[in-house]
């Protein structure tokens, strides 16, 4: 089977590495697992190794009919069940009770997927995923923050599980990868999706442009006396720029923010 540029597929070859996914997803016994993009299902095949329940959803046309044949037994059993479709579109209200998404998932929708996810009325209790090394580290390790980190670490804690080398998937990527677990995923993270919605907007805004502080940023949202009293509230320097606020003080500043309006 040959991996097609424009889905992002870089499949993974070596079984022992699905097995230390698996591990690395601290599963509860019996769990509901969202599978993104299982290819040639060898990351799959780890998963019902393990007992799991697997939801897999597979947008390519030729691998989602191959899934169905060559888990025929799997699929009978209820293990499995595929779903030829695209993520992107797919209501994860549509999963029945609790359960834990675990992908390696195409590179170029990384940030969409986390976040469609994390953003969703019926949130999944884990995230376990297959990313660019890159990535991984930003959003678990790096002491910069991000508007990707930030959108991550509102919602559960981040961890950097291990490096994948480049050399595991076919064709290999030119970057080596990395699996990176949120877990603890807060249901209720905001009060409501208003307070959610205010919270991106702030954030957004403040890292729209990298260059300016991020008092100059927010002035596209708010005055610049409410700025400032925003500042005031929340101890922060007028000059400080968006990627060295950590998570606690975004939220003081977005509660300044609605309060000094």
């Amino acid at each position: 089977m040959f991996a097609k540029k424009s889905l992002g597929q870089n499949f993974l070859m070596h079984p022992q590495i699905a097995e230390r996914i698996v591990h690395a997803a601290k599963l509860p016994e019996g769990a509901q697992v969202l599978e993104i993009g299982p290819g040639t299902g060898m990351l799959t095949r780890a998963l019902l190794a393990n007992g799991a329940t697997v939801v897999a959803v597979e947008a390519d046309n030729e691998l989602a009919p191959q899934m169905e044949e060559s888990f025929a037994a799997d699929i009978s059993t209820g293990s499995l069940r595929v779903i030829h479709g695209d993520i992107r579109v797919f209501d994860p209200a549509t999963i029945d009770g609790e359960y834990h998404v675990v992908a390696n998932i195409p590179y170029y929708i990384t940030g969409e997927i986390i976040r469609s996810f994390l953003t969703s009325t019926h949130k999944p209790s884990s995230m376990t995923l297959l990313v660019q090394k890159e990535v991984a580290e930003r959003i678990a390790r790096s002491k910069k923050e991000s508007l990707l980190s930030l959108s991550v670490k509102v919602f559960g804690t981040p961890e950097y599980c291990f490096t994948v080398p480049r050399g595991a998937f076919r064709p290999a990527p030119n970057v080596d990868s990395a699996v990176l677990a949120i877990r603890n995923i807060d249901m209720s993270a905001f009060v409501n999706k208003k307070a959610e919605e205010y919270f991106f907007s702030v954030v957004r805004t403040g890292f729209a442009h990298k260059r300016k502080r991020l008092a100059k940023n927010l002035e596209e949202i708010a005055p610049a006396a409410h700025i400032a009293a925003a500042f005031d509230a929340a101890s922060l320097t007028k000059d400080i720029r968006p990627e060295d606020l950590s998570l606690s003080d975004w939220k003081q500043l977005t509660a300044s923010l609605v309060q000094s309006a």
